[in-house]
């Protein structure tokens, strides 16, 4: 029937330009499109806040652990079931997976919490908090 080709403004930065070039297949397909989900991560001095795009899914569909020194994100859409197969025109929704994992060199696993929202999954991930030796004199005998 009719596809949906989406619109690319010609009207951008150079920035732009150079976004498409890592996209495209001149460096082999490395680039944006080989990242399963889009993230950031600011440091707050204290933690780090790591914010991943999860658009679609809900917070059941989302598992997140630690296994030793990684923190796995991943999440998976299941097939929707029910009504008639035969109704549909286009079926392009199926199933979909991502999975990411992520260092926590420095990172007080114990700690770690998160929340989703309007697609946007967030970590908290406090620092750990380096023991520094305390200060003494020592007495010459």
């Amino acid at each position: 029937m009719f596809d949906l080709v989406p619109f690319e403004s010609s009207a951008g930065s150079i920035f732009d330009t150079f976004d498409r070039m890592l996209n495209s297949s001149f460096f082999g397909g490395v680039g944006m499109d080989t990242v399963p989900f889009r993230t950031d991560i600011v440091d707050e001095g204290d933690r780090y806040v790591l914010k991943a795009d999860l658009p679609g899914f809900s917070k059941e569909d989302i598992n997140i652990s630690v296994d030793g020194g990684r923190l796995q994100l991943s999440a998976e859409h299941k097939e929707e079931s029910g009504g008639d197969q035969k109704n549909y025109v286009r079926r392009e929704r199926r199933y979909s997976a991502y999975s990411r994992s992520f260092d926590l060199q420095g990172i007080d696993a114990e700690k770690i919490s998160a929340s989703y929202r309007d697609g946007v999954l967030s970590l908290n991930l406090p620092k750990l908090i380096e023991a520094k030796p305390e200060s003494r004199k020592i007495e010459v005998k």
